[in-house]
């Protein structure tokens, strides 16, 4: 069966020996970040969130790295390319360019969060 990254019932069970072979196909979902994520990223500052986390989605959105911010959540959605992929996923290698400090969201998918937890949309390069 074809894994499709838009039909989580074509999934399979996560191993993290996947990560190594994998063409990144979480990497072109969708993703939800918080605060405390685009300032281990280094986007914005402590500070600049204290003040106004609405002025910062404002910056963000005009630099390009989020696309949207939900004032009722407090999520920010990172910003894809027009292929889908991940902002920070390099187009050639299909690795993370920010690893260390990717978001919780990513440090989390798919044993602990995602559309089917413990599943994986990966597929071998």
């Amino acid at each position: 069966m074809k894994i499709d990254k838009d039909r989580p019932s074509t999934w399979r069970p996560y191993d993290s020996n996947f990560c190594t072979q994998c063409r990144a196909n979480c990497c072109s979902m969708p993703v939800e970040v918080r605060a405390s994520d685009l300032i281990r990223l280094n986007l914005i500052s402590i500070d600049e969130v204290s003040n106004s986390i609405k002025k910062s989605a404002k910056k963000l959105k005009k630099l390009g790295f989020i696309s949207s911010y939900r004032d009722g959540t407090d999520f920010f959605m990172l910003t894809q390319r027009p292929n889908g992929d991940c902002y920070f996923l390099d187009t050639r290698s299909r690795l993370c360019t920010v690893y260390d400090q990717r978001p919780d969201t990513c440090r989390d998918f798919p044993a602990k969060l995602g559309t089917r937890v413990g599943f994986c949309p990966g597929e071998r390069k």
